[in-house]
């Protein structure tokens, strides 16, 4: 993905499945005692709101997948971390025992013809005679991203390829950090016939206690010569089976994303065009997957968490593709989307279908770079990318990297790619950002947008307050922004590149930070009817306002809602004048009030306090269509009023839309 202000990176396919002494500095002027404002929302007219207006950007940074939310528990599961060439460093693999007892190096034998290195262990104790082997055994283990967590009663599948010279008498177990609590043990027996040639193994281990730093090992006390290769630990109860850690992927669907950007910006590409993410090699069964470096966020990845969509424009960080030579990386993309959007029966389609998904993706996207406007090649590669992509799909709409917010761009497009990463001052300001953007020509797509640097912390109240601001005026101005989303989404603890990120996580623990919550706000905005809403206030330029309709489809009911930020240090008394709505069209029970606030402005979350700083919800005793409420200092506050199915005229129309989409 593309979360950071670093130069540029490459093309990436766009899957849509459906510290506060400066703040007061800045709002000075809003320190008053009473500070007053009304609200005038006209529930008879709105516009619809685009469905695909908020969703989620992933991007390989920070072990967000690798580690992260894909389950894979083993880290260099295939031992090609350290390289084609041999002898190779297998970190972090490490040796149960020492070399009077075992021989443990790497060597080019393995069956996969993408990734070779396998390894190879040499035991030279046995279970009796002269050299008796310890306790235990010997062999190896992997301790994962910073631990393994492990969880009692959860059951995890471990499969492994195995080769030797004579009989096995393997213990694949999951242990403690230092190996003396074992927490599940399988035994492998096999004859020397049975492992002579590469065999997949495959067993379960029941957690009997819970550790959330544990390790896996193979270790035996018979003499001989084995060799692993390709070691993989999953949990069984993975998000829907497919692979996913399920507490992770819960908080993103508990955003209700309407598009996922997938799989990158910058990862995509590479510093050098040589560790670019290459889509053809991540695709097929997981144990020939090639995996590779990725040398912008310096970290190994195995390629596991099944990247179905790639395109790569033909610029990296630091070397470019002339236009006259970009024909092949053009024809990379193509291959790409067909690999999507094919027919099972096609070239790259029957590839997918063998993947178990014959039917095709959802693909309605496609960004060509990231970041990369100013570069010497862009225009002239972007240009082919975009005739070939039309000719073949005229119906994917293309993103320009070329901000088209002050000025129309110079070449085509159907979207242009809108970044910001600033101070909470400079994107509170951002609100009125698209209010006099053209009309006409191409959208914007806002893909990375965060509050970063001191007022940001690692994910501070102060950063998501401005934030929620910025959102509320992309939301006002969705007629010509149709896309947005929060950059990074995770970030593992123990591998912190960016800061600050939507989600937090470690081997067992996780929590959102407040820009994760301020995203749930908007979730039931997009599809839903934008309100004609005017704030008025008696000064205060710390506070914006916005007004929706929307139908929540589970219960059938539908909603008024009001998003308030108030960026200011002193309460805002704010009263609330709905017209367009019939008598008794709201009702008192059903109304809820939801905060986001807390004591300091730089309050964050943490693993000691996951819920210091998160939504309350309350009831809302005076729902009215005339009311009077208090919008408490550095809050971000969303009052949903019930209300009955109404008519209301859309913009632009002589026709009326039942309810609130």
């Amino acid at each position: 993905m593309a979360f950071f202000k670093v130069p540029s990176c490459g093309v990436l396919l766009l899957l849509f499945f459906i510290a506060t002494c400066f703040l007061f500095q800045c709002f000075a002027a809003e320190v008053e005692v009473n500070q007053t404002a009304r609200l005038l929302v006209d529930a008879s007219q709105g516009r619809l709101i685009p469905e695909t207006l908020f969703g989620i950007f992933f991007e390989e940074i920070n072990h967000a997948g690798a580690g992260g939310l894909w389950a894979e528990l083993v880290s260099n599961r295939g031992f090609e971390a350290g390289g084609q060439n041999i002898p190779s460093n297998i970190d972090p693999w490490a040796i149960i025992g020492n070399d009077s007892s075992l021989i443990v190096s790497t060597d080019r034998s393995s069956c996969f013809e993408r990734n070779k290195v396998a390894l190879r262990m040499e035991v030279l104790c046995d279970s009796q005679g002269t050299n008796i082997c310890p306790v235990g055994g010997v062999g190896v283990y992997n301790p994962g991203y910073w631990g393994m967590g492990i969880k009692q009663g959860k059951t995890y599948k471990v499969v492994f390829y195995i080769r030797s010279l004579g009989s096995v008498n393997i213990l694949v177990s999951l242990t403690s950090s230092n190996g003396l609590q074992t927490l599940a043990t399988s035994n492998i027996i096999a004859s020397a016939s049975d492992v002579s040639n590469w065999t997949r193994v495959e067993t379960l281990l029941e957690a009997k206690e819970t550790n959330p730093n544990a390790r896996l090992q193979l270790t035996t006390s018979r003499k001989g010569v084995i060799w692993f290769d390709q070691v993989s630990a999953m949990p069984l109860d993975t998000y829907k089976g497919h692979g996913f850690r399920n507490v992770l992927f819960q908080m993103l669907a508990d955003l209700k994303p309407r598009f996922l950007r997938f799989p990158g910006g910058c990862f995509v590409e590479g510093e050098w065009l040589r560790n670019a993410f290459r889509w053809k090699a991540s695709v097929g069964p997981w144990e020939n997957r090639a995996g590779h470096f990725g040398d912008v966020w310096m970290y190994w990845t195995d390629d596991g968490l099944g990247y179905f969509e790639f395109l790569q424009v033909g610029i990296s960080h630091t070397d470019e593709v002339d236009t006259s030579a970009v024909l092949p990386f053009v024809q990379e993309a193509l291959d790409g989307i067909e690999f999507a959007r094919g027919d099972a029966n096609s070239t790259w389609g029957s590839v997918r279908a063998a993947m178990g998904h014959p039917d095709p993706f959802d693909l309605r996207y496609v960004a060509v770079g990231n970041e990369d406007c100013p570069k010497k090649n862009y225009r002239g590669n972007y240009l082919k990318f975009y005739d070939a992509i039309k000719r073949a799909y005229p119906d994917i709409g293309i993103i320009s990297n070329c901000d088209g917010s002050s000025s129309p761009l110079d070449h085509k497009a159907d979207f242009y790619d809108f970044h910001i990463y600033t101070s909470a001052n400079d994107m509170f300001s951002k609100t009125h950002k698209f209010d006099h953007t053209s009309r006409t020509g191409p959208k914007a797509f806002v893909s990375e947008y965060a509050v970063t640097g001191n007022d940001a912390g690692t994910g501070s109240l102060l950063a998501a307050l401005a934030e929620g601001g910025f959102l509320i005026g992309l939301e006002k101005n969705s007629d010509v922004v149709a896309m947005a989303s929060y950059a990074p989404l995770f970030v593992n603890a123990n591998d912190r590149r960016w800061k600050p990120d939507a989600i937090v996580f470690n081997s067992a623990q996780l929590y959102g930070t407040p820009s994760y919550w301020v995203q749930q706000f908007f979730r039931e905005s997009s599809g839903a009817t934008l309100l004609n809403a005017t704030l008025l206030t008696n000064s205060s330029s710390s506070i914006v306002a916005s007004a929706i309709s929307w139908e929540d489809s589970e219960n059938a009911k539908s909603y008024l809602r009001i998003k308030v930020v108030n960026l200011g240090s002193s309460s805002v008394n704010l009263k609330v004048s709905v017209d367009g709505l019939g008598p008794n069209s709201i009702k008192l029970s059903g109304s809820t009030k939801t905060q986001l606030t807390s004591t300091n402005l730089k309050d964050e979350n943490s693993f000691m306090e996951p819920n210091k700083v998160v939504p309350s919800l309350t009831l809302l005793e005076n729902a009215a269509k005339d009311m009077d409420v208090v919008i408490s200092p550095y809050s971000f506050t969303s009052f949903d009023l019930l209300r009955e199915s109404v008519s209301m005229k859309m913009e632009g129309t002589d026709s009326f839309s039942r309810s609130s989409i």
